[in-house]
C-alpha cells in the first residue's frame, strides 16, 4: 500500500525495484475495470521520475477517481513486467463482492 501525493506521485520504490524499473523507464498506463495497468514500454508516454517515483498523471488519476492522500494497493507481476494499481474504489468493489460470497449473499 502506498499513498498518492498532491502531484500524483507514488513513492514506493520497492515495487519499482522488484520490476527493475529505473528513473527514466518509459511506461504505458491503461485503466481496465477500475484498475490501472502499468507496463514498461520503450515508446510509452510516461516515465519513472528522476527521483525513482511512479507519477500518475492527472488524466489517469481522474479516470481512476484518485485524489491526493488516497492509498492504493500496488501489485507487481515481474514475469509480465506489470504493475497493477488498485484504487480505493476498486478495492471496495472487490471486498464487497468477496464479503457477499463469504456471507452467503447476506451483505451484512
Amino acid at each position: 500500500m502506498a499513498a498518492v501525493d498532491c502531484r500524483g506521485r507514488v513513492a514506493d520504490r520497492a515495487v519499482l525495484t522488484a520490476l527493475s524499473w529505473t528513473p527514466g523507464s518509459r511506461l504505458d498506463m491503461r485503466e481496465a475495470h477500475g484498475l490501472l495497468l502499468i507496463r514498461r514500454d520503450g515508446h510509452g508516454m510516461f516515465k519513472v521520475t528522476k527521483e525513482g517515483h511512479l507519477r500518475l498523471p492527472a488524466t489517469v488519476r481522474h479516470r481512476c477517481r484518485l485524489v491526493a492522500g488516497d492509498r492504493v494497493l500496488l501489485v507487481t507481476d515481474p514475469e509480465r513486467d506489470l504493475l497493477i494499481v488498485h484504487p480505493p474504489a476498486a478495492l471496495d468493489d472487490l471486498l464487497a463482492h468477496r464479503h457477499t460470497e463469504v456471507l452467503d449473499g447476506d451483505p451484512a
